[in-house]
C-alpha cells in the first residue's frame, strides 16, 4: 500500500521568485501576494560564492513589485529557517530549524547549499500582504537563486490565480 503526497502543482502554487542570478550587490526576489495563501515556503539556494554572502531578511510590503525592486513600504519582518550547509549538493539533510529575528541570517560561504525559509502570513504585518526576500551582498559574486511555495490556498488547483500582479 502506498501513501499519496502532497501534489506542489496541484494544493500549492509555485513561483519562480528569483532566477538563477549572481547576487554582487544585492538582490530582492520577486514580491508575492499572501492574501489568498496561508504560508509561503521559500527554498533559496546557493551554489558557486567566493565567499559568504550577506544577510537574508524577509520583507513584508504593501504593493507588489519586480524581481529586483524592494516591495512598496519594505518591512523586515522575523521568520523561521532551516539550513543544509554541507557543501554539495547531493547533501538533502535539513537542520531541525531556526526562530529569526527581522535581521534575518548570514548564510555559509560553502558551495551548493540550500535553505528553506517558511512564512505564515499571520506574522505579516496589517496591510502589508505581500512578501519577498531580500539578499544583501557586498562584491563577491555569489549565484543563488529562490523558488517560493505557497500553500493553505483559498482555492487550490491546477489554474490558481497570479500571486505576482
Amino acid at each position: 500500500m502506498s501513501a499519496k503526497g502532497f501534489r506542489v502543482a496541484e494544493s500549492g502554487h509555485v513561483v519562480n521568485a528569483l532566477p538563477p542570478v549572481d547576487i554582487t550587490g544585492g538582490k530582492t526576489s520577486q514580491a508575492i501576494d499572501m492574501a489568498l495563501a496561508g504560508h509561503v515556503s521559500f527554498i533559496l539556494q546557493l551554489g558557486v560564492s567566493a565567499a559568504a554572502p550577506g544577510a537574508v531578511t524577509v520583507q513584508a510590503g504593501s504593493a507588489t513589485a519586480a524581481v529586483g525592486s524592494n516591495v512598496t513600504g519594505a518591512t523586515a519582518i522575523p521568520f523561521r529557517v532551516y539550513k543544509q550547509e554541507t557543501a554539495g549538493a547531493a547533501n538533502d539533510v535539513l537542520d531541525a530549524g531556526t526562530d529569526v529575528t527581522a535581521a534575518g541570517f548570514t548564510p555559509s560561504a560553502n558551495d551548493g547549499i540550500f535553505y528553506v525559509i517558511e512564512v505564515d502570513a499571520e506574522q505579516l504585518p496589517a496591510g502589508k500582504p505581500y512578501v519577498q526576500l531580500a539578499l544583501a551582498n557586498t562584491s563577491n559574486s555569489v549565484i543563488a537563486s529562490a523558488v517560493a511555495i505557497l500553500s493553505g490556498l483559498r482555492y487550490a488547483g491546477l489554474s490558481n490565480p497570479t500571486v505576482t500582479a
